[in-house]
Formats: structure tokens, C-alpha cells, sequence
């Protein structure tokens, strides 16, 4: 396969003697991005069952989770110069097999130090994976293909955060923590040989890479290390904001996290756009298409691992659910994402313009937030999987439209540096959105706590009539009236802070809601996005 690849009308890849299936080439890289987004919430259920394990502190444990999020955040925006001067066939192998190596490590950790060394390795690999799948699929498929080839990306990028609890939560109960890096073994191996045997970089990429060969490597160790300096603080605050009090912290380690993100995101801009090669290429940003895609993106998986964080946590608190039944609710959802994914590339297949499906979903996952904060604490299991399954079929029409429309009008020599970029705010969105649903149900808890306990005096005649009717059954149980009377107390306590929480989690879905509506209305500022225009495209 020594010879240029290119894509035929037909929507084969041609690499020497033989041809290659694009859809063959599609499944192979899904897998590993599938195991890697999967990887970023699939060890939220498992955190007290790793500090137990590990003998830590929960909120010790969280570590976990934000040293992963934040190496992989380093490496997203920087993966297209990585594929540039590594190439991208090789850099994607690497990372498939520095994550399977590393996800064993992490699965064979005795401490948790050792844990968290491990999972900085395993997100360091895993930021490799999105934006090189997805990159591989745009330059497989032809361009009347390319919303096709988006909703395969889609299925991973999608289906692995609605299914991670779930599959989380199962492995915990009947195994071990443990096994929840192990399975990721023989996804590993098998992915790594099939794309070891299916990709291959195409033509231009090896031009690319053979002119950057001829120049000094001139490695832009300021541009990485402003980097590593904004992501690092921007995860720690989003991970640790609320339990600091954010700018309230009295120890004032936010509001120093919160000066060197600013700090160093301004630095960054200022020296990487005076690069002639930067690190981070901020070039696919004057595009409009592409920056508003992004903004998209960023709150529409805010939205998506808001809610998915809020839903089981409401279910187990106030429903009494365990972690793998919680997990069941929210399920269903996934396969009508897949069935508006499917639906929805026939339809760009077709050449409809894809800012129409993305405020149709917008609208939809609107309509789907809205339902969830009109639910209350007497509705059955199925009265949560319909709202739910309304709010993901809405991200499952919105997916591949705003991927097409994003790099429809990027030149492929920048398409690498986009599609890092783009990962980077899809995955740093869904940070932001569980930091944020975290924040208003804590807060809005607390007001409502205060609001409904403005009536709750001795002048209330509802009051009375509860105490009238709850101290005489307590009173035959423990034959005290003052402790009977403590019991009602107690009782009507603890009514008013299951109705608080209540409506401070259907608060956070509401807020959502009118997020998702805010965003259609920046659709109309999107240029024409029809797949066929891809004739347009302009090739540096």
C-alpha cells in the first residue's frame, strides 16, 4: 500500500492494487473511538467503589475522573500536528495501543496515586482517537457521503455517554471496579489490528508530511506548555469549583486557577497566532460555519452530560434506584439515537441542507428538556424514558448535520486542526455541563429550602392538620408524645428537602431547555451547508 489512496465516485478507497471499503475503514476506527468516549463515564458510578478499593477518600477519588479529562484535553487540540509530523496512520495505532496498555494498568493499580498516573496516561493516548476517526472518515468517504459517514461517528460519539453508566454500574455490582479498564483489552487488540490493516494515510497527508520532514522541527514548547497550563486549571475548577465555593473559596485556590486559565488562554491566542506553524492552529475559527458549529457542540454536550448526570442522580436520591437500574431508565434513549442518526444521513445523503436538521434537533432536545422539569415525584419509570428519549433523539439529529456543516468550508490541509479542535469543545462542553447541572441543583436546592419553609409555621393550617394526623399513629409507637412529636418534625423535614431537591434538579432541566432554544436561534447565521456543496471547498 505504498501507492496514493483516493476515494471513488463510488465511495471506495483505492490504495495501490486494491480497493477498500470506506465502510469496512468506518467500523474499524469507530471501535476505539467508541472505547474512548465510553472511558469518560463509564468510572463516574465506580468512584466510591474505587475509593473503598483503594482505601482513599471519595472526594479523593474524583482524581480519577478529572486527570483523565484533563490529559485528554491537552492532546485534542494539538492531535492534528501531531498527525502532521507523525502521520496519521502511525499516530493513531500508538494511541490505540498506549490506551490498552494503559487501561490495564489501570485496571492492576494497588493505589491511588497509581490510578491517576495511569488514567493521565490513558487520556493522553485516548485524545488521539476522536479527532483522528474523524478525520480518517472525512477523507474515506466522498463528499455526497460525508453525512453518512458522520452518523458512524456519531453512533460512538453519542451512544458510548448514554450507555457508560449503565455498562459502569453492571460491572461494578457483579465484578469489580477493576473490570471496568479490563474490558477494554480485547476491544483494544481487535481495534488495533483492523485499523492496522484497513488505514492508510491518504495522499496528501504524505506530502504533508514529507515537506515538514525537510524542515527543522522547531517544536512550539511555549504554545504546549500555555496549553497544558489553561486546560489543567480550567478542569480543576470545573471538577473541584462547587466543592471549593468557587470564587468564594476561602483559600483562594480558585480564584488563582481561575487568573492563570485567563492568563494563559489569552497567551496562547496572542503566540499561536503569530506562529508560522503553531501547535494549535486557531486558522479554521474564521470560517463561520466552523465557530458557530462549535459553540453548538460545546452546549449541546453540556446539555447531554448535564442531564445524564442529573437523571440517575435523581433517580437514586429520590426514587430510590440503584446505580444499574437507574442505568436501565435512561437506556432506551440510545437506540432512538441510532434510528435518527441512520434517518438523519439519508437525509444529507440526499442533499438537504443541514441547518435545518440542526435546529430541528436543537428544538427537539428543547422540547425534551422542558418535559423532564415538568416531572414530579409520583410518576412511573416510563414517565422518565420518554422525556429522555425525546431530549437524545434531538442530539441524534443535531450530531452529523453540525460535523457536516462545521468542515463543509475547511480546506483539508486544515482539516486536522479543526477536527482536534472541535473534539476539544465537544468533550471540554460536556465538562462544563456537569460542573454546571452540579452547581444549580446544590444552589437552587438551598432556595427552595428557604422559600418553602416561609410557610411552614404554626399559623399553617396544613401544618396542623399533618402533625394532627402523623403524632397520634407515632404516639402508639412509641408511647411519648414528645418524641412523637420530634418524629412529625423530622418527618415533615425531610418531606420539605425531598420536595427542595426535587425542584432544583426540574430547575437545571428547565435552564437546559432554554439553552437549547438560545442556540437555534444562532442556526440562521450559518452559511448554506448542503453535503453536495463540498465541490466548494477549497484546497490549500
Amino acid at each position: 500500500m505504498s501507492a496514493g489512496t483516493s476515494v471513488l465516485s463510488g465511495g471506495s478507497i483505492v490504495s495501490g492494487s486494491r480497493a477498500i471499503n470506506p465502510w469496512l475503514i468506518a467500523m474499524a476506527v469507530v471501535i476505539p473511538t467508541f472505547m474512548e468516549v465510553l472511558d469518560t463515564t463509564i468510572a463516574n458510578v465506580a468512584l466510591r467503589y474505587i475509593a473503598g478499593g483503594l482505601s482513599a477518600a471519595v472526594t479523593d477519588s474524583e482524581w480519577v475522573i478529572t486527570s483523565y479529562l484533563a490529559a485528554n484535553a491537552i492532546i485534542l487540540p494539538i492531535s492534528g500536528w501531531i498527525s502532521a509530523h507523525l502521520g496519521r496512520r502511525n499516530y493513531f495505532l500508538l494511541s490505540i495501543a498506549i490506551f490498552t496498555l494503559s487501561s490495564l494498568l489501570c485496571g492492576m493499580a494497588t493505589s491511588l496515586s497509581q490510578l491517576i498516573l495511569f488514567r493521565v496516561m490513558q487520556g493522553l493516548a485516548g485524545g488521539g482517537l476522536q479527532p483522528s476517526s474523524q478525520a480518517i472518515l472525512l477523507d474515506s468517504f466522498p463528499t455526497e457521503k460525508q453525512g453518512a459517514a458522520q452518523t458512524v461517528f456519531g453512533v460512538a460519539a453519542l451512544l458510548a455517554p448514554v450507555i457508560g453508566p449503565t455498562l459502569g454500574g453492571y460491572i461494578t455490582d457483579e465484578y469489580s471496579w477493576r473490570w471496568i479498564f479490563y474490558i477494554n483489552l480485547p476491544v483494544g487488540i481487535a481495534a488495533l489490528f483492523l485499523c492496522w490493516l484497513l488505514v492508510q494515510d491518504p495522499e496528501y497527508l504524505r506530502s504533508q508530511r514529507a515537506e515538514l520532514k525537510k524542515q527543522p522541527l522547531n517544536f512550539d514548547i511555549v504554545g504546549l506548555s500555555l496549553l497544558a497550563l489553561t486546560l489543567v486549571c480550567w478542569e480543576i475548577v470545573l471538577s473541584k469549583g462547587q466543592e471549593w465555593d468557587w470564587l468564594n473559596d476561602a483559600f483562594g485556590r480558585v480564584q488563582v486557577l481561575v487568573i492563570l486559565f485567563f492568563s494563559g488562554a489569552v497567551g496562547l491566542v496572542v503566540w499561536e497566532t503569530h506562529r508560522k506553524n503553531p501547535i494549535v492552529n486557531f486558522r479554521p475559527f474564521r470560517d463561520r460555519n466552523f465557530a458557530i458549529s462549535c459553540l453548538i457542540i460545546f452546549c449541546a454536550f453540556g446539555v447531554l452530560y448535564g442531564t445524564s448526570t442529573l437523571l440517575p442522580a435523581l433517580l437514586e436520591s429520590l426514587f430510590g434506584y440503584d446505580a444499574f437500574h437507574a442505568g436501565l431508565v435512561l437506556s432506551p434513549a440510545g437506540g432512538f439515537t441510532i434510528l435518527a442518526l441512520v434517518i438523519v444521513g439519508g437525509l444529507l445523503s440526499r442533499g438537504l441542507d443541514a441547518r435545518w436538521l440542526i435546529a430541528a434537533g436543537l428544538l427537539v432536545l428543547a422540547i425534551g428538556c422542558y418535559w423532564m422539569s415538568q416531572m414530579n415525584l409520583d410518576i412511573s419509570a416510563w414517565q422518565v424514558v420518554w422525556p429522555r428519549v425525546v431530549m437524545i433523539t434531538g442530539l441524534g439529529l443535531i450530531f452529523a448535520p453540525l460535523n457536516v456543516a462545521a468542515f463543509l468550508y475547511i480546506p483539508r490541509t486544515l482539516r486536522g486542526a479543526a477536527v482536534g479542535v472541535f473534539a476539544l469543545l465537544r468533550n471540554e462542553g460536556g465538562s462544563v455541563g456537569t460542573s454546571m447541572g452540579q452547581t444549580i441543583t446544590e444552589r437552587r436546592e438551598i432556595f427552595h429550602a428557604l422559600r418553602l419553609n416561609e410557610n411552614l409555621d404554626q399559623f399553617n393550617p396544613a401544618v396542623n392538620s399533618y402533625f394532627a394526623q402523623t403524632e397520634p399513629g407515632l404516639f402508639q409507637q412509641t408511647g411519648d408524645a414528645a418524641a412523637a412529636h420530634q418524629m412529625a418534625l423530622q418527618s415533615l423535614e425531610d418531606l420539605r428537602e425531598q420536595q427542595a431537591s426535587s425542584l432544583a434538579y426540574f430547575d437545571a432541566f428547565l435552564i437546559f431547555a432554554v439553552l437549547a432554544v438560545g442556540l437555534a436561534c444562532l442556526v440562521p447565521l450559518m452559511k448554506r451547508s448542503a453535503a453536495h456543496q463540498g465541490e466548494h471547498i477549497a484546497a490549500e
